[in-house]
């Protein structure tokens, strides 16, 4: 039996992926704002911290691994990075000593289409140099010209995040340490969240034209749930540093079929 910890474990894709591991057999640590075995504000550093020592205390210091699941925003407000970016890595790096103590340590984490959409390269930057705050005050400026530049907060955060996984997934402390480090990009997945948005013609429309997906159309959660889980199973050996796209074909549709020139 293997101990996962499951962020975003109250709802949607991290509601599904703490079930089907349990159904598998192993045992789950769920993280969220509430209605889970650790309640956390991952926004905060100290949100952070207090899950991390209570995430620790919970498994005994046994993480097998680590799925962070859908245990983020995508507000057009600053709030959204220190989530979705500092939310993942400082968690992670956090739980690290106690991943590398496993037999076969993995961890995947939950991106999005967005991490190919128009983004603050400046944001992306102050994310990956590790400098919270000077990333809040881009995002606050961004925030204040109104929704839509603030809504760059967020494939901003998710940009910087599959940056983050490339350049981490190689180093000593993660590649050294034998873990597996990867992501997965949804497409559009059938939850309370989208559900609502989905059942009228004009808004399945609007989603559709920005996440067309030719294969199998929407998802519904447990699509997701077990690509994370095979990421995070023993026979994950040598993938590490990807981006998966599980989206019906959304992201070959719009990035087309040449994206290495």
């Amino acid at each position: 039996m293997r101990t996962y910890v499951v962020t975003g474990a109250a709802s949607g894709i991290g509601a599904a992926t703490a079930e089907l591991i349990r159904e598998r057999g192993h045992k789950v640590i769920g993280v969220d704002l509430r209605d889970a075995d650790v309640t956390a504000d991952l926004s905060t550093a100290e949100g952070r911290q207090s899950a991390v020592s209570r995430t620790l205390e919970l498994s005994e210091g046994k993480i097998d691994a680590v799925v962070i699941a859908a245990a983020g925003i995508s507000a057009p407000k600053a709030v959204t990075v220190a989530v979705n970016f500092f939310g993942v890595s400082n968690y992670l790096e956090g739980l690290l000593p106690a991943l590398a103590q496993a037999q076969s340590p993995r961890v995947a984490v939950v991106s999005s289409m967005a991490s190919i959409q128009q983004n603050s390269a400046e944001l992306v930057e102050a994310l990956l140099s590790g400098d919270e705050e000077q990333a809040l005050a881009i995002g606050a400026s961004l925030e204040a010209e109104g929704p839509r530049a603030g809504y760059l907060n967020y494939p901003s955060s998710k940009r910087a995040l599959g940056r983050w996984v490339r350049r981490e997934c190689i180093t000593e402390k993660w590649a050294g340490a034998g873990i597996p480090l990867n992501a997965v990009a949804p497409g559009t997945v059938i939850t309370n969240m989208t559900r609502e948005l989905l059942s009228t013609d004009e808004g399945k429309a609007m989603v559709d034209q920005n996440v067309p997906m030719p294969l199998n159309y929407h998802s519904e959660a447990v699509v997701i749930a077990k690509l994370l889980l095979w990421l995070t199973s023993e026979e994950n050996t040598h993938v590490t540093g990807q981006t998966i796209y599980c989206d019906g074909g959304a992201e070959a549709t719009l990035r087309g079929d040449d994206i290495w020139a």
